[in-house]
């Protein structure tokens, strides 16, 4: 596939619309070495990949339960299996993680997350190129203290993202787009303009 095809042509692809197969051992390795080709101010590699699939996944559903009745201790069994059910509609899940350094004074804590983000991108630009299907998920269970503990992250580590990867059930077309032009500008300096003295 043409790299600017891939590009242009990204969606994301619903969950529930994954399905075997999913990227071998080896494709996973190929992935992995696109992520880390995010830019990295500093060289700080700030990132770490969690691979879950197969009865893990199971086991995220748990965690993800365990989390919601933490959260509300009223939630009803139907809301608890709905949590428990969400890591089983992918046969492959990857968690991408921020390892953030801290007080670092040349790259701030958003660069790192920002980098962080470009390689969860770049493992879903080459899983296209690789004929798989993907989206990135994020909502309440990203941000939960719970869900960060129970998969072993460090204090000073954010999940940026569930990647949900497979082999999509249908074909599907990509979302029609807006029009480029509405969220570009472009700047200049006015000629006139005077800046203030003190």
């Amino acid at each position: 596939m043409d790299a600017l095809d891939n590009l242009l042509g990204r969606y994301s692809t619903p969950a529930k619309q994954l399905t075997e197969p999913a990227p071998s051992d080896t494709e996973l390795s190929t992935l992995f070495a696109a992520a880390v080709t995010a830019p990295d101010h500093c060289g700080l590699q700030p990132w770490r990949f969690i691979v879950i699939r197969g009865n893990a996944r199971l086991r995220l559903g748990d965690v993800f339960v365990e989390a919601y009745k933490l959260r509300d201790s009223s939630a009803n069994a139907a809301q608890l299996e709905n949590y428990r059910l969400k890591p089983l509609r992918a046969p492959l899940i990857i968690a991408v993680v921020a390892d953030i350094q801290t007080g670092n004074k040349k790259v701030p804590e958003q660069e790192q997350i920002i980098s962080a983000g470009v390689a969860a991108q770049h493992i879903q630009l080459a899983a296209r190129a690789m004929a798989y299907n993907s989206i990135w998920l994020t909502g309440v269970n990203c941000h939960d203290l719970h869900v960060s503990s129970a998969m072993g992250l460090g204090f000073d580590e954010k999940l940026v993202g569930f990647i949900y990867i497979g082999t999509n059930k249908q074909a599907t077309l990509p979302p029609e787009r807006p029009p480029v032009a509405q969220f570009v500008s472009e700047w200049t300096q006015a000629e006139d303009s005077q800046e203030s003295a003190i």
